[in-house]
């Protein structure tokens, strides 16, 4: 008798998606700060969630699953790090990462989306609508540290910028949102209720 095993999927892509629909709404969108819930949800549910479902692909063999949901499950916590560590007694000599650390940083994260997007051609529409939209908000978030970091604008300069990148990351994370319930819907009624464009 062979055991099934659930898809750890919607997991991960629900963590992902609803923390970075509240990050972008309260940091970017609304020009808010980097707060005790946002650090928490990155933690918790962006974080530690996205990494267990990583672990979960593991044990179905899913090498993309697994490499996806563990990155961005670490991303989550990296970033979590990059705004407390600095802020906490351990490290109070430390200063908060430059914007030129952190064009490079994202810059990275949006190299690592690109080439990964390749790897949803043939899964369906609704990924690789996730992994595009996620590509562009690095590369957009990169452009507006290297704004702040190599010219004289402030981020005062930058708020309609700012903004649009909120907006755009919320879109990011609806489209996660979107997928992870339509795969829980989907496998629940055995049938397409929420379609994703499924290609095999």
């Amino acid at each position: 008798m062979t055991e099934k095993i659930a898809n750890p999927a919607p997991l991960g892509l629900l963590g992902f998606g609803i923390t970075t629909i509240l990050l972008n709404f309260a940091h970017n969108a609304r020009l808010g700060q980097v707060d005790g819930m946002i650090l928490a949800m990155g933690l918790v549910y962006g974080g530690l969630a996205q990494v267990i479902a990583g672990i979960m692909e593991f044990r179905k063999g899913n090498t993309f699953g697994m490499v996806a949901f563990t990155s961005y499950g670490l991303f989550w916590w990296s970033y979590v790090f990059l705004n407390m560590l600095p802020r906490s007694y351990l490290f109070a000599g430390y200063a908060l990462p430059s914007n030129e650390a952190m064009m490079a940083y994202f810059f990275m994260w949006g190299l690592f989306t690109l080439i990964m997007f390749f790897g949803t051609l043939r899964t369906n529409r609704a990924l690789q609508v996730v992994f595009s939209t996620l590509a562009v908000l690095f590369f957009l978030l990169a452009i507006k540290s290297g704004i702040l970091g190599y010219t004289s604008l402030t981020a005062t300069d930058l708020e309609w910028f700012t903004r649009v990148i909120g907006i755009e990351g919320i879109i990011v994370g609806f489209s996660a949102f979107y997928l992870a319930l339509a795969e829980v819907l989907n496998e629940v009624h055995g049938k397409t209720v929420l379609p994703i464009g499924q290609l095999i």
